[in-house]
């Protein structure tokens, strides 16, 4: 079974939405901010960072997108993501990548400012450049949505997912909805899917 380390308000949000989904058990383990949960938590998670997910043979990972991705592939029944040799894979890869790489970190930024300046004066710059980022990564995605119904074609993904999180993360709210129609438009959509609906009872997204 499945052992995901996550608590309310963290990337744990999709990684579970990506469990439940795909219809596997798994135990969730509620980290508390600033503590160990466990000898191991620390082992696989130096930064003492979730989620970190322990795989059913004992293995385990952090990375949130990672994550989803493993989950996808290693259960492919449950369309998380377009098969390796689908139209739509490509576009999945990139847009899940993106999101983990340019939004999230971007994000993080935001909210955790004083890790990245020696300066406490700087703290707000941080804060401003961090959401000047966030948000041309959410404009660019906007603008690859027009036309098409999720990010990696005619069906919804785990990336999709990913990018509603991210949204809802967002310092400022009801930006993205007010200016990001083809966001605001997936965002709608997935917060009528139950799963997401009872997952946003314990993270408070919306």
């Amino acid at each position: 079974m499945y052992q995901l380390y996550t608590r309310a308000g963290s990337g744990g949000f999709v990684v579970e939405a990506a469990l439940e989904l795909a219809g596997v058990p798994f135990e969730c383990i509620n980290v508390v901010k600033g503590t160990d949960p466990d000898d191991r938590f620390r082992t696989v998670s130096p930064l003492g960072q979730v989620p970190v997910l322990v795989l059913p043979d004992g293995g385990a990972m952090t990375e949130s997108a990672a994550m989803c991705q493993l989950v996808a592939e290693r259960h492919p029944q449950a369309g998380l993501a377009p098969a390796a040799d689908a139209s739509g894979r490509a576009d999945f890869l990139r847009w899940l990548t993106f999101q983990s790489s340019v939004m999230y970190p971007a994000l993080l930024r935001y909210y955790y400012a004083q890790r990245y300046t020696a300066d406490p004066q700087g703290i707000e710059a941080v804060k401003v450049a961090a959401v000047a980022e966030s948000d041309r990564g959410f404009g660019i995605i906007d603008a690859a949505l027009r036309g098409r119904s999720w990010l990696a074609g005619d069906r919804m993904s785990i990336a999709d997912v990913y990018l509603l999180m991210l949204a809802y993360w967002h310092p400022q709210a009801g930006k993205v909805a007010a200016t990001w129609p083809e966001i605001e438009r997936i965002c709608a959509m997935l917060r009528d899917v139950p799963v997401i609906k009872d997952l946003n009872v314990r993270h408070e997204l919306w």
